[in-house]
């Protein structure tokens, strides 16, 4: 096998056609050891960052992928984390970003993401007793979560990989990522009471998850300290489809004394709560109006009289890759939890302006 020039300066293997690339192509045309290139794929600090990148680049180039299953024989290890997420009803990019910021983080290490699609009509135990029982995975990423979560009691019993997408309140210490919705709640009342709104309705997540109790708090916090009043909203919640959400945004509209101001947890959420409202002959931004998370720009392309609070998907995948990757190298879990606070609400489509800036 010789290694050949090519017009653009990389090399070709020589591999015939179909031929899979191994640790000795990459160490054949590095020149560097089998030994040397391994730990060059794995990291290893006692290799030189110049040598990583070399070896890496020629590993891309060839298209060089490790053997699963003969990894597994020599380590007990997979390489792959499993990324578990419910795709019902889940709209605004929420999945695609999630998988793009965990690819992201997982580029350059030898992890593979594997994703495990799982229905809320389903029991959410199964694909994490699957994982665990068969040893598929090296480390799970898990969302959705209950402030007295099964699964994450289970992970900890069995002393699995894990990090979770959200919070628990049951005493037990574990790697997570999460969105500040206290702060974001919060914050979308000042933004309203600033504006001159003093009704104000919340269209939280079901009170099954935790994050609906940080995002109450925080609501009722804001409307202590604006002494704004509420005008209850419990019949819908931001994981309901949106043609329910408007549904009951339309009884919420059609009240006698309807809100002049939403908080409203999702942007999915807010195009069910406008298209209500202007089926009941109100404006945006004149009879009423809307602080709304966002997480993708076609919230900014809907209505630019929307109030936002940006939320970075991507970016929870990138940290919940890193919190998952450091559990597996055995990490204290009290050091693998990040929050993201969110600092203004904006005009959609406009800068930050004074008046609307979170208290």
């Amino acid at each position: 096998m010789m290694a050949k020039q090519e017009s653009d300066g990389t090399q070709r293997s020589g591999l015939a056609d179909g031929a899979r690339p191994t640790l000795k192509t990459i160490a054949f045309m590095t020149g560097l050891g089998v030994t040397t290139v391994s730990r060059a794929l794995k990291d290893a600090p006692d290799i030189g960052e110049e040598t990583k990148k070399r070896v890496k680049l020629i590993a891309r180039q060839v298209g060089y992928r490790p053997n699963r299953a003969g990894v597994r024989l020599r380590t007990g290890k997979t390489n792959v984390i499993s990324l578990v997420l419910n795709t019902d009803e889940q709209l605004m990019g929420f999945i695609s970003d999630i998988i793009s910021g965990v690819s992201e983080e997982l580029a350059d290490s030898p992890y593979h993401l594997i994703l495990t699609p799982v229905s809320g009509h389903n029991d959410p135990m199964d694909p994490v007793r699957y994982v665990v029982e068969t040893q598929s995975a090296d480390g799970i990423i898990i969302s959705q979560i209950e402030p007295n979560d099964a699964r994450v009691r289970y992970l900890v019993e069995h002393g699995f990989p894990f990090a979770t997408h959200g919070r628990t309140h049951m005493g037990i210490e574990h790697p997570w990522h999460d969105f500040d919705n206290h702060a974001f709640a919060r914050q979308a009342v000042h933004a309203l009471a600033k504006a001159g709104r003093r009704r104000l309705a919340l269209l939280a997540p079901t009170p099954r998850l935790t994050y609906y109790r940080h995002m109450s708090d925080g609501f009722a916090e804001g409307l202590i300290e604006t002494d704004a009043a509420e005008l209850p909203f419990r019949d819908a919640w931001v994981d309901m489809p949106i043609e329910e959400i408007k549904a009951q945004a339309l009884k919420l509209m059609r009240r006698p004394t309807p809100p002049d101001g939403i908080v409203c947890g999702s942007g999915a959420g807010a195009f069910a709560l406008v298209s209500a409202l202007e089926e009941c002959g109100l404006r945006l931004g004149e009879d009423i109006d809307i602080v709304t998370k966002q997480s993708s720009r076609l919230v900014q392309m809907f209505r630019p009289r929307l109030l936002a609070v940006n939320e970075d998907f991507r970016r929870a995948g990138r940290e919940l890759a890193k919190a998952v990757k450091a559990s597996i190298a055995g990490a204290d879990p009290t050091t693998l939890q990040t929050l993201y606070v969110p600092e203004t609400v904006e005009r959609v489509g406009q800068p930050p302006r004074p008046e609307f800036q979170g208290p």
